[in-house]
Formats: C-alpha cells, structure tokens, sequence
C-alpha cells in the first residue's frame, strides 16, 4: 500500500484488524476473536484498566473470567536506583504474573480501556513485560473496553480470583536497552527513536521526571500518537506502520532503540515496529529521558 504524504502515511487502514488464530498467536486480537476464544482452557485474560470503580459502569464493570492488575497500582513498573517506571527486577515482576494464575503454557490477553493511544500504551509496555521475560504466548485486545463491550463481552460484578501458578522467567536482554547501549547507538550512528508528542522531543516542554527539556542527540520523532486510533479504537495496521518507518526514514529491519521518558510511550512505538511491522531489531529504552537526562554529562540537544 502506498501513500502519498505523511499525512496520509498516519491514516489508520482498519478494515482487515490483525487477529489470531486458536493455533497461531499474534499481537492483536479481535473482541470477536475473544468472545469465542475467551473460555479456551489456556486463554488467559488480564484487566489492566485504571480506576475501574468508580466509573459510569453500573453494578457490571469488570471482564467475565478476566484478572484485575491494573496497570499503575499493580507493580508493573516501580524505582529502580532513583529512575522512576522501571521493570522491577525478574524474580518479582516474574511472581506477579504468576499471583495472577498465569503459568507458561497461557496465551495472556491484555485488555486496557483502549481510549487513547497514552493509555492503550499500558497494554504496550504490559505485552513488552511478557516477552521481555520470555513469553511469545501474549495478545492484546485492539480497543481495549471499547471494543469488548461494544461486541457485547460478557460483564460481571466482581472480578476473578484466580489461583497462583508459577511464571517461568527467560529474561531476553536485546529487547532491552541500557544507557551503555544508547551511548554505543549515539557512536555507532544506529537510529534512536523518539515516541514522545512532537513538543516534548522539540525541547519546547517536558516531563516532570525529566531533568531538562530536549531529546538525545540526532533522534528521530515518531509520536505515539500515531500509531493508534482514538476515534476507532484500533491500532496501527502492518502497512500504516512500515509508512511511517518510511517517513522518518528507518529502512526495513534496521537496528534502532526507541525511548521516551519513562518506557511507557517508548513501548507504543517498540510493539508498532517490533511486534506489528515485524523489525525484530527493535530494542526498548525503558530508563528513556528520565535516566538519560539524569546526568549532566549526558548530551542532550
């Protein structure tokens, strides 16, 4: 498929969704795939939607069969040596997953509230978790909430309890990268990409936990922003993504790191390029601004 413009490049194709099939696992999957899949026997579904109580969702606000860790209370990310939203160390996020009665033979789906590309981007770095630590075996629902309840998904008052079960843990360091490997990308010329708002990677604003306002030297901006559609509720199709590398002028399975300032829109762009287009020399800066800018020393532009 070709564009015409960037503009056009950013345009969501979403006729022919990604979904799997029982037998095949891909990164996303239909609210159709999951109302018939959802009481497989290995189908495994984790609700990690913020503030669920409280909302306009009456006595039935969680998934039926679905385990409730939501994405900024649960421990998905905590401090690690004074940088904020870092992955906690193997062995505990490894028994986290497991309290939620996942074991390694499960197929995880991961459900947000799928409202905007920030938010649908808990699903992102959630999924990035699973195969950071050795689990292919993991979907997202594409829209999230949005899409389950408006197929008719199966609410329930309360959610699940699930039994423990023990997560094996295979933790894949490529897929992660550490501010030594930034400093060998900046010397070696390998493309670092910026997956925060245009704003931010201008130096025009900031984060809170970001020292100063800039990016990393000769980066690239790719906002999160457009790898997901607020309006449908739908991710960046296969095509809409390998215009967008095209646009900010990353060749196909070039080695690049993308960044941000905590890991958390940095993983948006990370399952855009690695998991949708396919790039499997995508690796994730989940340190991002907030450890890079952290010193001094560091160049920023």
């Amino acid at each position: 498929m070709r564009f015409a413009s960037f503009a056009a490049a950013a345009a969501f194709v979403v006729a022919s969704p990604v979904f799997a099939q029982a037998q095949d696992v891909t990164p996303l999957v239909t609210a159709q795939w999951l109302l018939e899949h959802a009481g497989d026997e290995n189908v495994k579904i984790i609700d990690i939607r913020d503030e669920i109580e409280g909302t306009d969702l009456g006595d039935l606000p969680y998934v039926a069969g679905a385990a409730v860790a939501p994405y900024a209370s649960y421990g998905w990310r905590t401090e690690v040596q004074g940088v904020p939203a870092q992955i906690p160390p193997p062995e505990q996020i490894g028994k986290l997953i497991g309290d939620l009665g996942i074991d390694g033979d499960d197929h995880v789906i991961i459900l947000p509230w799928g409202t905007d590309s920030s938010e649908f981007g808990g699903a992102t770095r959630v999924y990035w978790t699973f195969k950071y630590l050795g689990h292919d075996a993991v979907s997202i629902l594409d829209g999230g909430w949005r899409q389950y309840d408006a197929a008719g998904g199966e609410r329930v008052a309360e959610a699940a309890v699930p039994a423990k079960a023990e997560f094996p843990v295979n933790v894949r360091p490529e897929l992660r990268a550490t501010t030594p490997d930034v400093e060998a990308a900046l010397a070696a010329g390998t493309k670092l990409i910026d997956g925060r708002p245009e704003a931010q990677y201008l130096g025009q604003s900031k984060s809170p936990v970001v020292r100063i306002e800039g990016t990393i030297p000769g980066a690239i901006n790719l906002p999160h922003s457009k790898l997901y559609s607020a309006e449908f509720a739908s991710f960046a199709q296969p095509e809409t993504v390998a215009a967008l590398e095209q646009a900010i002028g990353l060749g196909k399975d070039e080695k690049n790191i993308v960044f941000c300032n905590t890991g958390h829109w940095a993983s948006i762009a990370w399952f855009a390029l690695h998991e949708v287009g396919g790039n499997k020399n995508t690796a994730m800066y989940d340190g991002s601004m907030a450890e890079w800018a952290a010193d001094p020393a560091r160049p920023i532009q």
